[in-house]
């Protein structure tokens, strides 16, 4: 498991978004071989969607051979909601990069059968030969996508219900009213994210430290279902200083002295 620690949060971002357009790249994909791309939602992310998306306007990175699987959906929220992960999508990456639209894969929320949507979507990742690289963020409970504690580390796309605590951190996009927030979500599984070649998790900020010390120096569990990470042939944790705090000095020297001549990816 590579470990890149960064000053702050807009350098984790270009360092992620570098690494990710230069993989594009790298592949060569084509309409008959595409490169297949996981994204999240969340705050996380959107400073590495800021930056494909000057990237691509600045002529250095194109989409369209690339196919995209988003990691959850709230259930019962209407697609066009602006909190709704699709709405969510278009509006910071989609609508901003040459992506064409049938190669967008999104869970439906509002699906009539939500278990076989479930397993038409891990059937849709199985068509596309699977995914290059799974970009994702991380809860300060240490979840990935809505993998909350306890979740099973083989769990395959399916229904989930949401915690308090998740509930309460995601009350910010809706009036701060955890109320309405929806109960119930779809999301990969964490078994879903492990198949990917690679897997990617931004880490950022005080309130992640918790987290980001138990992917790294505790043991694997399915109470901190990111920790699958350590199981990962290809696994990459980019992260700021910030959310380093409950590391111990001996773990940030180590990462930093390792990865010193590799913390920024060339430009492309």
């Amino acid at each position: 498991m590579r470990v890149i620690i960064e000053p702050n949060y807009d350098e984790v971002s270009r360092w992620t978004a570098l690494y990710v357009a230069r993989k594009i790249q790298e592949f060569g994909p084509t309409p008959d071989k595409p490169f297949v791309l996981g994204l999240p939602t969340g705050s996380t992310p959107l400073g590495a969607y800021e930056e494909f998306v000057r990237l691509h306007r600045a002529g250095k990175i194109s989409f369209k051979n690339v196919v995209t699987f988003n990691m959850d959906e709230y259930v019962g929220i209407d697609e066009e909601h602006p909190e709704s992960y699709r709405a969510f999508m278009w509006r910071h990456l989609f609508r901003s990069i040459d992506l064409p639209q049938q190669n967008i894969n999104l869970l439906n929320g509002n699906a009539p059968d939500l278990v076989a949507e479930c397993e038409r979507y891990e059937n849709r990742i199985k068509q596309v030969g699977g995914i290059q690289l799974f970009l994702g963020g991380v809860g300060p409970d240490g979840h990935i996508a809505f993998n909350e504690p306890g979740s099973s580390l083989r769990s395959r796309t399916r229904i989930t219900t949401l915690n308090y605590d998740t509930l309460v951190a995601n009350s910010r996009f809706f009036d701060n009213d955890v109320n309405k927030v929806p109960k119930r979500a779809l999301t990969v599984g964490v078994g879903t994210v492990a198949d990917a070649d690679e897997v990617l998790l931004m880490v950022n900020g005080h309130r992640k430290r918790w987290a980001l010390q138990q992917i790294i120096e505790a043991g694997v569990s399915h109470m901190c279902t990111a920790s699958m990470l350590q199981l990962h042939p290809n696994g990459i944790i980019v992260c700021d200083d910030e959310a380093t705090a409950e590391l111990k000095v001996g773990t940030v020297n180590y990462f930093k002295s390792i990865e010193r001549d590799h913390l920024a990816p060339p430009e492309l």
